[in-house]
């Protein structure tokens, strides 16, 4: 089996990091070989790098400062655990990419020019499929503040900016149609994954 590069991306509380983590069990459970990860973070330095951008006051970073910390986490990340796995020939799946970096800073911040190009300097890779779950923002973030956790800063945003996010994410779904599957957020986990296995056996061949 070949090597490949999925992706999960949504607004916060779509379910997303649930997805990934069932779509992973089940490949495991046909025997592939998975590695399973999250940005930010996904390698100790990312990790740490996760506990400054995630927690703390919403006006912590501006997204300017954010965008050079995410991108510095994304490249420890790709060097240390993406690529060494990919090159063992394990499928690797993570929990954001570069695409949650073009909502919330790109968007957020304008800076949408300035990511592509950080992006193309630094990290110049893309997942071969990204699965976006698609929510409506006031049950998504409805469901990431019944939390409570510690790292809430983006949700801490508001609504506002949750309805930005969806048609961000929406919008760059369309530009990228050959990467991108969107699923519908809104059914029972075991549906959403059912659909998600489907898709991605069908891309693995």
């Amino acid at each position: 089996m070949a090597a490949a590069f999925l992706s999960f991306e949504g607004i916060d509380g779509s379910g997303k990091s649930t997805q990934a983590r069932l779509l992973a069990q089940s490949l495991r459970d046909a025997g592939h070989a998975v590695t399973l990860t999250r940005e930010p973070g996904g390698s100790p330095g990312a990790e740490e790098i996760r506990a400054l951008v995630l927690q703390g006051d919403p006006d912590r970073w501006s997204a300017e400062t954010e965008l050079l910390l995410f991108t510095a986490a994304r490249r420890d990340h790709l060097e240390k655990t993406i690529r060494p796995a990919l090159a063992k020939g394990e499928i690797v799946i993570t929990d954001r990419f570069a695409d949650s970096t073009r909502m919330y800073q790109g968007l957020r911040g304008n800076l949408a020019s300035v990511v592509n190009s950080l992006h193309d300097l630094m990290i110049g890779t893309e997942p071969d499929l990204t699965f976006l779950v698609d929510l409506d923002p006031e049950l998504g973030l409805s469901r990431a503040l019944s939390r409570h956790g510690t790292e809430q800063r983006f949700e801490d945003m508001g609504l506002a900016m949750q309805k930005q996010m969806r048609a961000g994410f929406l919008a760059l779904a369309d530009l990228h149609p050959n990467r991108f599957r969107v699923i519908d957020g809104a059914r029972s986990p075991d549906a959403i994954a059912a659909e998600i296995l489907a898709l991605t056996l069908a891309h693995l061949g």
